[in-house]
């Protein structure tokens, strides 16, 4: 008799465990170096951070092991090293600039903690991601409204020219880092109901296989509403982002080459547009190409002093870096936040700021896993939407501080300064976690016959006879008990 003995799918979180680990004495060995370096002595606050690393490390890793024991081993790893890296940078410019106490720091680790509850909230009550499908309008409205909070005149705040910001009290925050996930679930729901419409072809122009124009009428959409946010709140990141997410999300769900073409001809055309017609757009423009000319350069507000302080602290870290606590951060206007990969880069030099950009691409890449290995449609487009949010924001801030784009006003994900960005990403975190979870759970065993014992012979069933249907190619089959 054959004796099948049934192996259990291996949920990797003894190796999530031991990455953890990595993390953590990475973040804490980190830290305690700026301090030595810096002031000679080991960070007064070195115990506050050990204890809110190990306790958003401690607290993640248990509840994925009972609520999403299958998701992705490396996520969280990854995020937990990125924020604690972060955290290192924002302690070191604090004591650079002689702040009592860290507070930017401090106030970090607050977010960081705020941050661990909302992911923690969505793996807790968001057991299965095709719920948030049901909703795929509801999420345009509150997509639609986050991201025109900043233009009415009561919540509204303007800062350093931009309008992206609401006053809460005390506190500020930016609704667009909310806005890029409601606004990816309603791209996947919509997206996976029209995929169909949205691919059928069109003309062939020049090679080119051109969607229909009716269909057309999505993408001019959110070219307009990207135009908009660009115009109204002087937020060219924003709005780049925004129409990036749907062309992206878009080739996804058609895999037509076109959609992307049509996408960058369009958000180039209409960024020209407003830079003719706008000086706040203009002025980007003039400090990308003209960094180096002194009437830009001394322009006050809008020069470029600080895009060229942030690429003479990039030059001077070299290939190695000045190393932790050594370096000059505090030259470049807002190193914690807009300019924190030039920061990072003095200090840890082109290889640590690779090694950083390597930990972006595997979480990206694991996301991207993810929506490949997700059984349904909707799952596919929200993860890859995700994945390609967090790589595309990367890519942004890292083009406009090393000047291949214009700088935009978005933040690196988990490395800056700000509790919006923060609590946002750790968000698409448990997302992207419960969606792995989903792709890397065994299928269910399908009921049916018991297999053939050994010696018995597998024949097809002649046509015409009624027999169960056998589990192969669709062919019947019958076993024969062989004497």
């Amino acid at each position: 008799m054959a004796i099948v003995s049934e192996q259990r799918a291996r949920t990797g979180r003894g190796a999530e465990l031991v990455l953890l680990a990595f993390a953590l004495l990475l973040t804490l060995f980190s830290y305690a170096q700026v301090g030595l370096t810096a002031t000679g002595e080991v960070p007064t606050n070195l115990g506050a951070l050990a204890g809110v690393m190990i306790l958003v490390a401690v607290v993640a890793h248990l509840l994925i092991r009972w609520r999403a024991p299958y998701a992705d081993p490396v996520m969280l790893p990854v995020v937990v090293a990125l924020n604690g890296v972060g955290l290192t940078m924002i302690y070191r410019i604090d004591v650079a600039k002689d702040l009592p106490g860290a507070p930017n720091a401090d106030r970090q680790m607050l977010w960081t903690l705020v941050g661990l509850a909302c992911a923690v909230a969505v793996l807790w009550f968001l057991r299965d991601h095709r719920v948030l499908r049901r909703y795929t309008y509801t999420a345009m409205v509150v997509g639609l409204v986050l991201l025109v909070l900043p233009v009415l005149p009561v919540l509204g705040r303007s800062i350093n020219g931009a309008r992206i910001w609401i006053g809460l009290g005390p506190l500020s925050f930016q609704p667009a880092e909310l806005a890029k996930i409601v606004l990816a679930v309603f791209f996947a729901g919509y997206l996976v109901t029209n995929r169909d419409n949205l691919a059928l072809t069109g003309r062939k122009v020049l090679g080119l296989q051109l969607p229909r124009a009716r269909y057309l009428g999505p993408i001019l959409a959110a070219w307009a509403v990207s135009l908009a946010v660009l115009v109204l709140e002087r937020d060219l990141g924003t709005s780049l982002l925004f129409f990036g997410l749907f062309v992206a999300m878009l080739y996804v769900a058609t895999e037509r080459l076109s959609w992307i073409l049509i996408g960058l001809v369009l958000f180039a055309g209409g960024a020209m547009l407003a830079a003719s017609l706008f000086p706040h757009v203009g002025a980007r423009f003039d400090v990308w190409l003209h960094a180096l000319d002194p009437a830009v350069y001394d322009r006050n507000p809008g020069g470029s002093g600080q895009l060229v302080q942030g690429l003479f602290g990039l030059a001077s870290g070299g290939l190695m870096g000045t190393g932790w606590g050594a370096g000059q951060p505090q030259l470049v206007p807002y190193a914690n936040s807009d300019f924190i990969v030039a920061s990072l880069g003095e200090e840890l030099g082109l290889t640590g700021l690779l090694a950083l950009l390597g930990l972006y691409l595997v979480l990206a890449e694991r996301g991207m896993r993810a929506a490949i290995g997700v059984r349904d449609g909707f799952g596919k487009l929200l993860a890859s939407g995700l994945a390609f949010v967090i790589a595309f924001q990367c890519f942004v801030v890292v083009g406009g501080v090393t000047r291949l784009i214009p700088l935009t006003g978005l933040t690196m994900p988990f490395l800056a300064l700000g509790g919006s960005s923060l609590v946002s990403n750790w968000i698409i975190l448990a997302l992207l976690l419960r969606i792995s979870d989903a792709a890397r759970r065994p299928a269910p065993t399908p009921a049916g016959p018991p297999p053939p014992a050994e010696g018995d012979a597998v024949q097809p069933v002649v046509p015409g006879e009624s027999r169960p249907a056998g589990p192969e190619d669709g062919q019947a089959t019958e076993v024969v008990r062989l004497p």
